[in-house]
């Protein structure tokens, strides 16, 4: 957990081991990096504006090296715009100040206990979409000598696309795998960064993003042509 609020700190921490949580509580960005490379916590807590380092480039940076792990946000910020930042940069879910010590510890069980059906997912990192090249570790979508710098979740949501290119992707497993739940506000998310991914990909008329009411995506790309 990385919470900057002294008071605020101990009280979740105190509370979260009186129902059996073992918590790593730290009080700056650079602080929860260096904590989380050396524990490897099963969950972690971020506050958003943080000395060092804030919660949302702290999530950019530990998606790096580890996509599954859960981010829960707690933050006084309730812009709409905070809130797709946070999922954008890789976050899971999102609580606003003052919150309830019940419902943090509701939606942390939620996302500890998520039964997640894992996609086959290679371990390539270049793809050709069209006449685009997709490097999924650099997070970079270039075409025609521009590149595009994306997201962890643009990047990884492109990933499933293009290893189901031409074929369905499924809605639910991808809110799943990359949400951690299927539910309304997250496909409402999902629905946002898939926007995002025809923007990139708008230059080439042979690719298109189709949407298969109720079932998911499917990347169509026509290599023919």
């Amino acid at each position: 957990m990385a919470e900057d609020e002294p008071f605020l700190g101990k009280i979740v921490k105190e509370s979260l081991e009186s129902r059996d949580f073992d918590v790593i509580w730290v009080q700056d960005g650079l602080k929860a990096y260096s904590a989380f490379r050396t524990f490897d916590p099963a969950i972690c807590v971020f506050d958003v504006m943080m000395p060092a380092k804030d919660g949302f480039t702290l999530t950019e940076e530990i998606r790096k090296i580890n996509e599954h792990v859960p981010i829960i946000f707690l933050t006084a910020k309730s812009l709409t715009e905070d809130v797709v930042k946070g999922f954008e940069m890789g976050g899971n879910d999102y609580l606003k100040k003052p919150f309830s010590m019940e419902e943090l510890i509701v939606r942390m069980k939620a996302l500890l206990n998520r039964p997640v059906k894992q996609p086959q997912y290679t371990t390539r990192e270049q793809f050709a979409i069209g006449s685009y090249m997709f490097n999924s570790t650099l997070q970079e979508l270039a075409a025609d000598g521009e590149v595009v710098k994306l997201s962890f979740r643009e990047s990884a949501l492109l990933k499933m696309l293009v290893e189901n290119k031409n074929q369905v992707l499924d809605r639910k497993m991808a809110l799943d795998y990359l949400w951690g739940e299927d539910s309304f506000f997250n496909a409402r998310s999902m629905d946002v960064f898939i926007t995002k991914l025809r923007k990139y990909l708008k230059k080439d008329r042979n690719i298109e993003i189709v949407n298969i009411r109720g079932i998911g995506y499917k990347l169509m790309v026509d290599d023919d042509e």
